[in-house]
C-alpha cells in the first residue's frame, strides 16, 4: 500500500519526503521492524519510540510517523502527527482493509461486568447460529478456538491483526471488552462499533486516570464511535454517557425506568430469575419474557440486561435470548464455585475493585447459611487509594477475613497489606494477615467450619501470580483441590 493511501484518514501536521512510496508492513517496536515497514514512534510510559528511529531505519523502515520534532536529518519520509497512538490505530486498520467493517462489532465498557456480559452475548448469538469472535480479559476466541490474551484490549496493531484473522474465519460478530486504558490510549480508534454497552463505573484505575472524571470521560468515548449505545440507567454516570454520546441510545435498569426493565427479581445461590420487559422504541420492539440465569447476584441481573439489550438491538428475539441465558454456564473466575465435596463452599471471584468486592460479598451474604469468610488482597503498582476501602468492605460484609497478597508486582507486599488493614481495622470483623497467598488459602481451608462460604477474591480466572522478580503458576481452583486432596491423604495415612 502506498504511504499516501495509508495516511488518508490520519490527521497530519506535515510530511517531509515522498509519500508515494510502498509500505509493506507496520511496526511500533523498533526490534520488530522489517524492510519496507512504516515505523510509528510511540511515547510510552517507560520507553519512547522516538529514541529508536535510527535502529528502525537500520532494520529497513521505509517511513516513520512521529509526534515530536526530529532535529537530525533522516533519509526516509517523516510524517508528523498530533497523536501517534491514534495514527498507529488508524494506519493499522487501513493497512488491513478495515477488518472490523466485515462483521458486526460489539464493545462492552465499564468497571465491572465486562467479561460476563461478553460471554453471555457470545452464547446468545451462537445459539441463533452465528459464528462469534470474543476478545477479553480471560481469553480471545474464534468460535470454539481459544487464542492467547495478554491484556483486556490489545494494542491497536495487534487488535486489527486479530480482527483480520477473525474476518478471514468468516465470523458474523465480534464481542469485545473495551477497557478505559484502550479508549484513553486510542487503541480502538478506527474500529467500527455496531453496539456499545456501558455496565457501570466505580473506583478503579485512578493510578492511571488520576480522577473519576477522567475515568468516566475515557469510558464515554466508546459512545462517540458506535451506532447504538446500551446504557445502565441505574448507574449514576449514565446521564453523562447519554448526554455526551452521539449514537442512538437504549437503556436498561432495575430501579429507574428504562427501555429494558427487570421486574420480579429472585436471587438464590443457584442463580437469578426475573421478568424482562422491552419497550417499543425506534431500536426495540415490545416484548416480555421470564429469564433464568445460573449465575447468582443482583449484578448478574445487570449483566443479563446489558446482554439482552445488545442482542435485541441486533435483531435477536426474546425467546432465543431466554433459551440461551437458561443454558449459559458461568464464566471461569466469576462467582465460580469449586466442587469440594465438603460441608463448606469455596467460591472464586475476580473482585478486585471496591464495587466488585461489595457485589460478590453482598450476594454471598444473601444465601450463606454459615459464616462468610473472605480471603482478599490488592494488586501492587495500582491504585493505592482503593485498598483501605476494600478492606473496610470486606470487614463489613464478612464474618472472618484473611488479608493476603494478590499480585504484588514491584511493591512491598507488606505495605499493601498494611493499606488494606487500615480499612478493616475500623470494622468489628476478626481477621488475620498471612502474606503468602498459598499459605493463606491453606489456612482458610484447614479452619473451615460447616456451612461456611469461603470467597477467594481478587485473582479469579488468573493462573499466575506476579511477584517482584518473577511470575509463578498460581491457579486457585487447582490449589484448593490439591490442598483438600492432600488433607484427605493425610487423614488416610493417620496424620
Amino acid at each position: 500500500m502506498l504511504l499516501k493511501d495509508l495516511l488518508k484518514k490520519i490527521e497530519k501536521e506535515n510530511i517531509i519526503g515522498d509519500d508515494n512510496i510502498e509500505i509493506t508492513g507496520i511496526a511500533y517496536d523498533s526490534r520488530k521492524v522489517k524492510k519496507g515497514d512504516l515505523f510509528v514512534c510511540i511515547k510510552g510510559f517507560k520507553v519512547d519510540g522516538h529514541n529508536f528511529i535510527s535502529q528502525a531505519i537500520d532494520q529497513g523502515a521505509a517511513a516513520i510517523i512521529v509526534e515530536k520534532e526530529i532535529a537530525e536529518k533522516i533519509s526516509i519520509p517523516i510524517v508528523k502527527v498530533k497523536n501517534s497512538r491514534s495514527a498507529l490505530a488508524i494506519a493499522s486498520a487501513t493497512f488491513l482493509d478495515n477488518p472490523s467493517s466485515k462483521f458486526k462489532l460489539i464493545g462492552v465498557t465499564g468497571t465491572n461486568g465486562k467479561t460476563t456480559t461478553t460471554y453471555l452475548i457470545k452464547n446468545i448469538l451462537e445459539l441463533k447460529g452465528s459464528k462469534v469472535g470474543l476478545i477479553g480479559t480471560n481469553q480471545n476466541m474464534i468460535g470454539d478456538k481459544v487464542l492467547p490474551a495478554e491484556r483486556t484490549t490489545p494494542e491497536s496493531l495487534e487488535l486489527q491483526q486479530l480482527f483480520a484473522e477473525m474476518a478471514e474465519n468468516n465470523v458474523d460478530y465480534v464481542v469485545m471488552e473495551v477497557s478505559s486504558h484502550a479508549l484513553e490510549l486510542n487503541r480502538v480508534d478506527g474500529c467500527n462499533f455496531e453496539i456499545g454497552i456501558f455496565t457501570n463505573i466505580t473506583q478503579d484505575h485512578l493510578d492511571f486516570h488520576i480522577t473519576m472524571e477522567n475515568y468516566l470521560n475515557a469510558k464515554a468515548k466508546l459512545f462517540k464511535q458506535c451506532k447504538i449505545g446500551v446504557i445502565n440507567a441505574d448507574d449514576s454516570a449514565s446521564e453523562h454517557i447519554l448526554n455526551t454520546g452521539n449514537c442512538k441510545m437504549i437503556t436498561f435498569g432495575i430501579d429507574k425506568e428504562a427501555d429494558i426493565q427487570a421486574e420480579n427479581i429472585l436471587i438464590s445461590e443457584k442463580g437469578i430469575k426475573f421478568k424482562v420487559i422491552s419497550k417499543k422504541t425506534d431500536v426495540l420492539t415490545y416484548g416480555e419474557e421470564n429469564i433464568a440465569l445460573n449465575i447468582p447476584g443482583r449484578f448478574s441481573v445487570y449483566n443479563a440486561l446489558g446482554s439482552i439489550g445488545a442482542c435485541l438491538a441486533l435483531g435477536v428475539n426474546l425467546q432465543q435470548i431466554q433459551q440461551a441465558l437458561k443454558l449459559a454456564k458461568g464464566v471461569p473466575g466469576r462467582a465460580q464455585i469449586v466442587e469440594t465435596g465438603r460441608d463448606f463452599t469455596v467460591l472464586i471471584d475476580y473482585a478486585h475493585t471496591p464495587d466488585g468486592l461489595k457485589n460478590i460479598l453482598s450476594t454471598v451474604k444473601g444465601f450463606a447459611k454459615g459464616r462468610v469468610v473472605t480471603l482478599m488482597g490488592c494488586g501492587g503498582d495500582r491504585d493505592k487509594t482503593k485498598r483501605p476501602i476494600m478492606g473496610k468492605i470486606a470487614g463489613e460484609l464478612s464474618d472472618f477475613c484473611i488479608i493476603t497478597s494478590d499480585n504484588p508486582r514491584t511493591e512491598d507486599p507488606v505495605q499493601i497489606l498494611n493499606h488494606i488493614e487500615e480499612g478493616i481495622k475500623g470494622t468489628d470483623c476478626p481477621y488475620i494477615v498471612i502474606e503468602n497467598r498459598f499459605e493463606a488459602i491453606k489456612y482458610v481451608l484447614e479452619n473451615a467450619q460447616k456451612d461456611d462460604v469461603i470467597v477467594l477474591a481478587g485473582k479469579g480466572h488468573e493462573t499466575y501470580q506476579i511477584l517482584k522478580d518473577r511470575t509463578i503458576d498460581f491457579d486457585e481452583k487447582k490449589i484448593v483441590e490439591s490442598i483438600l486432596d492432600s488433607k484427605v491423604s493425610g487423614l488416610r495415612n493417620g496424620e
